[in-house]
């Protein structure tokens, strides 16, 4: 609206000058060289004015005509760089597709077109990876760490390539170097925390959770629960090397880190016990075990009062499990402790309870031997013994990664490596088998 109230207020002016000039003609005579013009006020006004118009147009046309080339540079330059960039992604969708000719072909011609050598460093990298060249694909990350904006990239490349090829040394100060420039990334501070872990230092492995859990990298819980797995491996270093005060204190830090780590609370009573603290040792133990009820605490418990008599031991195992009577694990414990003190009653109860809920191997062999020990009948042992040959296998330290079984836990994987990932669980699982008849 603004706009055509200004036109026609423009509009309405050249109107009114042009009726202003027109009554007032006027008379004009030019001499030059020879010639004589004689014209009309509005007359010079209008071939003026056409005049300037034509000049005006004509500097447009001149300044068009001047600008071809560079326009004509610019398309070049911006066709160059869309059939670059369509190269590019081109070579990225074959990377991803498992093609090394088409990524390697697509990589060459995308650095022929485009002037960023970062993106076609990048996709020549990994093009040279599928390829399986890993020294190319190493050259072109080392290339990489020359520019600040691709510096990282290249990090994570060389640590990829040191960590497939089990150079831990390596890999670990590449670990460092990233976080020193990306301290906030995810992946870096987990990837520094299972090198830092796998080589033993501790130190750097807690140093790294810290950082992680004040980056909210790691939920609280998870963090607590890896910091009191690197502290029961610095606990049994020390025990290792005859510091068992320094062992108990670390132990003591693992098991206040979580109590429902089972390795932390059974190594914690046990060097309690090593450091002549028994009570204290019973009351630990006594209090963890509704948040883990695991053999090894009962273990060390046991191991408390090596020379109770077996009854006495079995009255400790009661006192120790009485915080979760029902969980299967106090069950067992009892059944087990029954059966070392010859009470065939109390570890039948208990281990058909246990059988009831959660069948598995240990509970049919340990079932066997209260049958062979009760009442001497090998033949209702064996029927107990098949069973426990095809029912389900007991819990065991598994590799949440590889599946392997350990025979202990352990911070890193003995078989893969993997960091905090054995669990306490079934290797297998297997179907639910019933009860045999009795004899």
């Amino acid at each position: 609206m603004r706009r055509l109230l200004l036109f026609v207020a423009l509009a309405a002016l050249v109107v009114a000058g042009a009726v202003w000039v027109a009554d007032r003609p006027g008379h004009i005579a030019i001499r030059w060289q020879g010639w004589r013009v004689d014209t009309s006020v509005a007359i010079l006004l209008v071939v003026t004015a056409a005049l300037a118009l034509a000049f005006a147009l004509g500097l447009r046309f001149l300044g068009w005509f001047v600008r071809i080339p560079r326009r004509w540079r610019a398309w070049s330059r911006e066709r160059r760089r869309r059939r670059g960039y369509q190269s590019l992604t081109l070579g990225m969708v074959a990377v991803a597709a498992g093609d090394p000719d088409e990524a390697t072909r697509q990589a060459r011609r995308a650095d022929v077109l485009l002037d960023e050598p970062p993106l076609t460093m990048l996709l020549s990298a990994q093009a040279a990876q599928l390829n399986g060249d890993e020294a190319a694909a190493r050259r072109y990350f080392t290339a990489m760490l020359d520019r600040r904006e691709t510096e990282f990239l290249g990090l994570r490349g060389l640590l990829m390539q040191a960590m497939r090829a089990g150079d831990s040394e390596a890999a670990l100060e590449l670990a460092r170097r990233a976080r020193r420039l990306r301290p906030d990334t995810p992946w870096v501070l987990t990837t520094l925390f299972e090198l830092e872990t796998r080589a033993g230092q501790w130190r750097g492995a807690e140093a790294v959770l810290a950082e992680a859990q004040r980056r909210r990298v790691l939920p609280a819980a998870e963090a607590r629960h890896r910091r009191a797995a690197v502290l029961l491996e610095q606990a049994r270093a020390a025990e290792a090397d005859d510091r068992p005060r320094d062992a108990g204190d670390f132990a003591s830090r693992a098991h206040d880190e979580d109590r429902a780590f089972a390795p932390a609370t059974a190594a914690y009573v046990r060097l309690l016990g090593v450091n002549g603290r028994q009570r204290k040792a019973e009351r630990v133990a006594e209090k963890a075990w509704p948040l883990a009820p695991h053999p090894e605490v009962v273990a060390a418990y046991v191991g408390l009062a090596p020379t109770a008599d077996p009854v006495d031991a079995a009255r400790r195992v009661d006192r120790l499990v009485a915080g979760a009577p029902d969980h299967v694990e106090s069950r067992m414990a009892q059944a087990v402790a029954a059966l070392r003190a010859g009470l065939w009653g109390e570890a039948r109860q208990k281990l058909e309870a246990v059988i009831a809920e959660r069948p598995s191997s240990r509970a049919y062999a340990l079932m066997a031997e209260v049958e062979e020990g009760e009442s001497d009948d090998p033949l209702t042992a064996q029927k107990w013994l098949r069973l426990a040959a095809d029912a389900p296998p007991s819990e065991a330290w598994t590799c949440g990664s590889c599946g392997t079984v350990q025979p202990a836990w352990t911070i890193a994987c003995p078989a893969c490596g993997a960091v905090d990932g054995l669990r306490w669980q079934m290797p297998t699982a297997a179907p639910m088998l019933p009860k045999p008849e009795a004899a």
